[in-house]
């Protein structure tokens, strides 16, 4: 397809240069005309009457989403055609966490993001970074973890400005430090393992230093500055030397001190709102409908900062109005930040995914919502491969044109932008909503990370698995995975990664299920079987799904965080090898007893009594493995 825009494309060239190249087009003076219009209005269009065809836009971004729409107009053969479409927020975008899970994405992964982006028409992206950028005061800032350079992150910043696209710095100014604050060069500011000592002096010197470094080299002059899940604030350090002290008052007193530094280098700072809430709740809960904000605390919040509420697990649309009419109550309509939920391991929850999604922004186009932030968070490994959110980034674009979503429509775009199929995306979720799991996995169970990482001879979870058929389930699951990955292009990892999970989870789901059923019946030759075919081959599994991944891995990110990825695999491996070695003794009469198989099976106290555990170091041992 060749097309020759016509008209002042000057800030738009480099931009089209680099997306021709994804979608199949190339500027020729000799290709078909396209008269490229800014207009004041919000609204973009192209259209073809005649042949003439004209493409109408306001802002850089839009340009780019209706050069999509021509593209796939042109392509269905239409010979006359009129797409128009209003923007339903003036920002709208994801956020990756680049530093919880330790997967720190490569630039060239993040540039892939911006050109699926600009193409779905997402103005904005945010790499929360905890510590995974380049403070010049602070050696220990960042050390071993992948942080970015500035030059990379100049670099990406501009790359993202070619279309039109925001990159807003997302840091953290009070909390959720763990990984900065176990280094002693930051002993005399820790009010506990993971905040930092409000009214400190050295505390403010250090966040001016933070601050300054994640804002000198982008453009944007906005600022996330974090402060949610202050779990402990000013019970730690802080107690022992000013004594009790409402976490209200902490709250403003650190933010304002915050401020006086943002203000001082020109930033306009958001912050996440739940300590505030939680700060009023007699249980601590973000979402306590009984919560209490006094206006005293209110009245002392400083009016110069965006609030942003977060939520990516209510389904029903009364409680999202409920929430964000509250945060008016602070003087200001909020930021929304909703979820994509690719956190809990490998898979990623479609099915809560898309009910969380529409119910919030249904109510924030009516309650005046003007800027929307989609979350992927990285929790605990970043198990789950970045690029299985593109339909969930697809959902995000096609709410943020539309006053009502269209599935046909979201469908046929989500084929245009990213080459993949819908209905393959969908059946991800699957992996975990197995049988007995409520519709659309709403309470957002794990099955298939807590069967692949317990050990088989403990098998906490092996009460809530008992019974599932488990084996036949998995594997019909790898059989569409295999052909979901031999279409997927450039996502067939994606598919494939999950495919060798299946593959994996069919001897490993229900593994340690059978090995008690088989010793309680003194089967002397199923164990035998067990450790000399079954578990083996089993290994063999396991080795190959590691293989996939570490090579998925290492190609989207950067090095680092890997090892402990690997880590869980050897352990893994070498749990399966031990439990060989226990079952050959016990048939050959070298001991006379599994006690690790005696052991009572009790249910794991997961939500519907079912299979969710957040994090990895409860899952393959009733013994500690981690420090509290």
């Amino acid at each position: 397809m060749r097309l020759h825009f016509i008209g002042d494309i000057s800030e738009l060239q480099d931009g089209i240069a680099v997306l021709a190249a994804d979608f199949g087009f190339v500027p020729d003076p000799e290709g078909l005309r396209v008269q490229v219009i800014r207009h004041e209005l919000p609204e973009l269009r192209v259209e073809r009457e005649q042949g003439q065809i004209t493409l109408y836009y306001n802002r850089r971004i839009h340009f780019y989403r209706a050069l999509g729409l021509l593209i796939e107009s042109l392509r269905d053969g239409q010979e006359s055609f009129s797409v128009s479409e209003t923007p339903q927020f003036k920002t709208n975008g994801p956020m990756f966490d680049v530093s919880q899970g330790n997967a720190v994405m490569r630039p060239d992964t993040v540039k892939r993001f911006i050109r699926l982006m600009a193409i779905m028409g997402l103005d904005m992206f945010m790499l929360y970074t905890e510590d995974s950028y380049d403070v010049k005061e602070q050696a220990y800032f960042g050390y071993m973890r992948g942080r970015y350079t500035q030059d990379e992150i100049r670099d990406m910043d501009d790359y993202a400005y070619m279309f039109g696209i925001e990159m807003i710095p997302c840091i953290q100014t009070l909390s959720h430090l763990k990984d900065v604050l176990k280094w002693s060069a930051f002993a005399d500011i820790r009010d506990d393992e993971e905040t930092m000592l409000v009214g400190e002096p050295k505390t403010y010197e250090f966040i001016e230093q933070m601050i300054v470094a994640a804002a000198s080299s982008v453009r944007t002059k906005r600022f996330h500055i974090g402060m949610d899940e202050a779990w402990k604030l000013g019970q730690g350090e802080y107690l022992k030397r000013n004594g009790y002290r409402s976490k209200f008052d902490l709250m403003n007193e650190h933010l304002h001190r915050v401020l006086e530094i943002t203000r001082k280098h020109g930033l306009e700072p958001m912050m996440w709102s739940d300590m505030y809430f939680r700060a009023g709740s007699k249980t601590g809960a973000y979402y306590d409908k009984e919560c209490v904000i006094p206006e005293r605390v209110i009245a002392e919040m400083p009016k110069d900062v965006q609030i942003v509420y977060w939520d990516y697990y209510h389904t029903d649309e009364e409680f999202y109005e409920d929430w964000i009419r509250r945060h008016k109550s602070f003087g200001s309509t909020p930021i929304f930040a909703g979820g994509i939920w690719n956190w809990k391991g490998f898979v990623l929850n479609y099915g809560l995914t898309m009910r969380s999604t529409n119910a919030a922004l249904n109510v924030c186009k009516r309650e005046g919502v003007e800027e929307i932030i989609a979350t992927l968070w990285g929790d605990d490994g970043t198990e789950c491969d970045w690029f299985s959110a593109v339909l969930g980034l697809q959902l995000f674009a096609e709410h943020g044109y539309a006053a009502e979503l269209s599935e046909e429509k979201l469908r046929k775009r989500f084929a245009f932008c990213t080459g993949g199929q819908f209905d393959d995306f969908m059946d991800i979720r699957w992996v975990d909503e197995i049988p007995g799991i409520a519709p659309d996995n709403v309470n957002n169970a794990n099955p298939s990370r807590v069967m692949l990482w317990q050990h088989p001879m403990m098998g906490l979870f092996d009460s809530n698995l008992a019974g599932r058929g488990l084996e036949r389930y998995y594997s019909q699951l790898e059989k569409k995975f295999e052909t979901y990955a031999s279409r997927g292009g450039e996502f067939r990892f994606v598919f494939e990664v999950l495919r060798k999970l299946c593959a994996v989870l069919t001897v490993k789901a229900e593994l340690g299920v059978n090995l008690v059923e088989a010793y309680r019946s003194r089967e002397l030759n199923t164990l035998k079987q067990y450790a000399d075919d079954i578990i083996p081959g089993l290994i063999g599994k396991v080795r190959d799904l590691q293989a996939a991944h570490r090579d998925r891995w290492f190609e989207v990110n950067k090095a680092f965080g890997w090892e402990v990825i690997d880590y869980r695999y050897g352990a893994l491996i070498l749990s399966l090898e031990t439990t060989v070695k226990r079952l050959a003794d016990y048939v050959s009469g070298t001991t006379d007893r599994l006690e690790e198989l005696e052991e009572a099976r009790l249910p794991y106290h997961g939500k519907d009594g079912y299979l969710d555990c957040q994090w990895y170091q409860f899952i393959p041992t009733a013994s500690r493995i981690a420090q509290p």
